[in-house]
């Protein structure tokens, strides 16, 4: 799709990747709307603050009927990793797949009429390498991306006919909030949202942000025993 003279609606834009699609977009002519549960927290100039939780279907209802006119959906809001599958406290867990899942489920199956009716468009979800791999300290939050990958490649189907494209970026670690205490070479956030803007003005199925996501897709087919050593 034309980034240019479209209407974006990104969701988490209040700081880390949500912030730099935002600018992203803004800066190729876009008009954005940046939704976050504090939209006081919407500091970029030029984007339009939307309050939006992503888990409140009453705060999705509102959205939709302040931005209306969107063309395309960023569906990049998220929670960190906080619990292993195991041992983790399973509230949490259900939350990360109410997020992760269900919350981005939500938001597509609301806005995804509306882009329809606009005149086509396309959804762009955030998703992860994590999304194909897994380690136990962050088992619930790669369950959960998994998920939403799987989610991803069944609404790519039924979307089509819409004339509403959806996309999936795989990204590993990034140099954000998310990934502070983490020691390992990271992506800059701008530099991961223009790879994922140029995705979907693309029309790419599926884009892959770094080195890290490439390697692991390739990994996926040698099964299990190419990607874990423990196999």
């Amino acid at each position: 799709m034309k980034i240019a003279g479209a209407t974006a609606l990104v969701t988490g834009a209040n700081r880390g990747l949500g912030r730099a699609l935002a600018a992203e977009l803004l800066a190729r002519g876009a008009t954005v709307y940046a939704g976050a549960r504090d939209p006081g927290a919407i500091d970029l100039p030029g984007a339009i603050p939307v309050a939006l939780d992503i888990t409140d279907p009453a705060s999705i209802a509102a959205a939709v009927a302040t931005a209306g006119d969107v063309t395309l959906l960023v569906n990049n809001a998220g929670s960190p990793p906080t619990a292993d599958v195991l041992t983790g406290d399973l509230d949490v867990i259900r939350r990360e797949f109410d997020t992760h899942v269900f919350g981005t489920l939500a938001v597509t199956r609301a806005f995804a009429p509306r882009i329809a009716a606009n005149g086509g468009g396309s959804v762009l979800n955030i998703l992860s390498v994590l999304s194909w791999v897994s380690f136990p300290h962050l088992g619930a939050y790669s369950a959960a991306k998994s998920a939403e990958w799987s989610m991803t490649n069944a609404l790519r189907q039924q979307l089509a006919s819409e004339g509403v494209h959806v996309a999936g970026l795989h990204v590993g670690y990034m140099d954000t909030d998310m990934a502070a205490g983490v020691d390992a070479p990271k992506s800059a956030p701008a530099d991961v949202a223009r790879i994922a803007i140029d995705g979907v003005e693309a029309d790419l199925p599926e884009i892959l942000a770094d080195d890290v996501s490439r390697h692991v897709q390739a990994g996926l087919a040698g099964g299990v025993a190419a990607l874990y050593a423990s196999a």
